[in-house]
C-alpha cells in the first residue's frame, strides 16, 4: 500500500501580520484582509511550503497546483509564476523518471526578500552524464530539462552523490501583478519616505 502524500503550507507571513495557512484537497484557507495590516518600513512578504510525495507522473501536476496556487496568492505576475511552474515540472519529471523506484521525494519552497527558491530532494543516484551528441544535436532529449530550466530561472544548482541523493535548487527572482500586497508596501514606503 502506497503511503499517502503530504502536503503542508508551514507558513505564510507578512512580517509578523498573518498565521500560518491551511491547505486542503479545495485549495487554501480562508484570506486574510491584507489591506488593513499596519505595514511599516521593513516588513516583507515570506511564505515557505514542504511537500512529500509519491514518484508518479500524478504528482507533478499537484505540485503545480500547490506552488501555482501559493504564489499567486501572494501577487506574482502570472508570467513569473509559469517559468517556476515550468521549471519545477521539469525538476519533478526528471525524479519521477530517474529516481529510484517506489520511492517518494520531497518538494520545499520558500519566498524571501523578492525570490522564490524552491528545492527539490530524491533518493536516485543522481544525473547521468550525457552521451556523445548524435547527429540529432539540439532535438535530443537527453539534458533538455536542464537547459530548460537553465533558462527560466535566475540560479540552478544540482547537488547528487549515490548515498545521499539529488537535491535540485531553483532561485527566480519574482515580479509582482500591480495589485499586490508587495506592491502596495512599496507605494506606501515611497510616500513615508518622500
Amino acid at each position: 500500500m502506497k503511503s499517502p502524500a503530504s502536503i503542508t503550507i508551514t507558513e505564510v507571513s507578512v512580517g509578523e501580520a498573518l498565521g500560518p495557512i491551511e491547505y486542503d484537497e479545495r485549495g487554501p484557507g480562508p484570506g486574510v484582509d491584507q489591506g488593513g495590516l499596519g505595514m511599516t518600513r521593513g516588513d516583507r512578504v515570506d511564505m515557505k511550503l514542504s511537500l512529500a510525495m509519491p514518484r508518479e507522473a500524478l504528482s507533478v501536476p499537484v505540485i503545480r497546483r500547490v506552488v501555482g496556487d501559493a504564489l499567486r496568492g501572494l501577487g506574482v505576475a502570472e508570467d513569473c509564476v509559469a517559468d517556476v511552474l515550468v521549471a519545477a515540472s521539469e525538476a519533478c519529471t526528471n525524479v519521477v523518471q530517474h529516481a529510484r523506484a517506489g520511492a517518494e521525494f520531497e518538494v520545499a519552497g520558500w519566498v524571501d526578500h523578492g525570490s522564490c527558491v524552491l528545492r527539490i530532494k530524491d533518493w536516485g543516484r543522481g544525473p547521468r552524464r550525457p552521451a556523445p551528441r548524435t547527429e540529432l544535436g539540439d532535438l535530443s532529449e537527453s539534458g533538455r530539462g536542464i537547459r530548460i530550466m537553465r533558462a527560466l530561472v535566475d540560479d540552478l544548482s544540482i547537488d547528487a552523490g549515490p548515498d545521499r541523493g539529488t537535491v535540485v535548487h531553483l532561485r527566480k527572482r519574482l515580479t509582482w501583478q500591480d495589485g499586490a500586497l508587495v506592491r502596495r508596501l512599496e507605494r506606501q514606503l515611497a510616500r513615508s519616505a518622500g
